[in-house]
């Protein structure tokens, strides 16, 4: 068992690294990368880098292309369709047990968050990174609605969804020109869930990721 622990380890960092240089876009969706241009992009081995590739297959981050190699996936619409419906089945329910379950103090201070970047991007003069402040924001009430079921398995597949959707909104459009409408998007939702209302969570949160979905369509 301890013999495992090192590979383990490789290959879980190795993972981590191609995931963070993928959303940093040092590799760009739709891109072709060979084994060995992962080893100079990541800093691993080769072994860890063979070793995340079925993971990284089956997961949908890459694709086997014949003849031509591996490809980063591609954003089109049918991954904008698929990533947007999983995250909408996985949010409704979520939510719904959020509201459910959270306390008082972690909702106020949800509210208290989202207001204070609402009031700073209506301000005169927001500060230059109040859009990556958002966009943190953002995702991170996503993740905690999500995580709140206690269940790894979901967790685990919401989080690689959520790599879908980065490179989706990378590619065209993040929460850049949006963080007013989008503030008051997710405190439709923490009013609904301070007001104990799943029903009202639901549709407030099925009404914003409608938003962003139609909104990535225009582009």
């Amino acid at each position: 068992m301890n013999e495992r622990v090192g590979p383990i380890k490789q290959r879980e960092k190795a993972y981590a690294r191609f995931t963070k240089h993928l959303l940093a876009r040092d590799v760009r969706p739709g891109q072709f990368v060979s084994q060995r241009e992962l080893v100079e992009l990541t800093g691993m081995p080769l072994g860890a880098i063979r070793e995340i590739i079925p993971r990284l297959e089956v997961e949908g981050l890459i694709k086997t292309v014949p003849q031509r190699g591996m490809q980063v996936a591609h954003v089109d619409f049918d991954l904008i369709r698929e990533a947007f419906q999983f995250r909408l089945f996985l949010e409704r329910e979520a939510v719904a047990v959020f509201t459910r379950e959270a306390s008082d103090a972690e909702l106020a201070a949800l509210r208290a968050e989202h207001e204070a970047i609402l009031a700073e991007a209506l301000s005169p003069e927001p500060a230059a990174d109040l859009e990556d402040r958002a966009q943190m924001l953002d995702w991170g009430l996503h993740d905690r609605i999500i995580d709140s079921l206690g269940n790894s398995i979901i967790s685990k597949a919401y989080r690689v969804n959520s790599i879908k959707q980065r490179l989706i909104a990378q590619e065209r459009s993040r929460i850049v020109g949006r963080v007013v409408p989008v503030m008051r998007e997710h405190l439709e939702v923490v009013t609904a869930m301070q007001a104990r209302d799943g029903a009202a969570a639901v549709d407030a949160i099925t009404r914003h990721i409608a938003m962003a979905r139609e909104l990535i369509l225009r582009v």
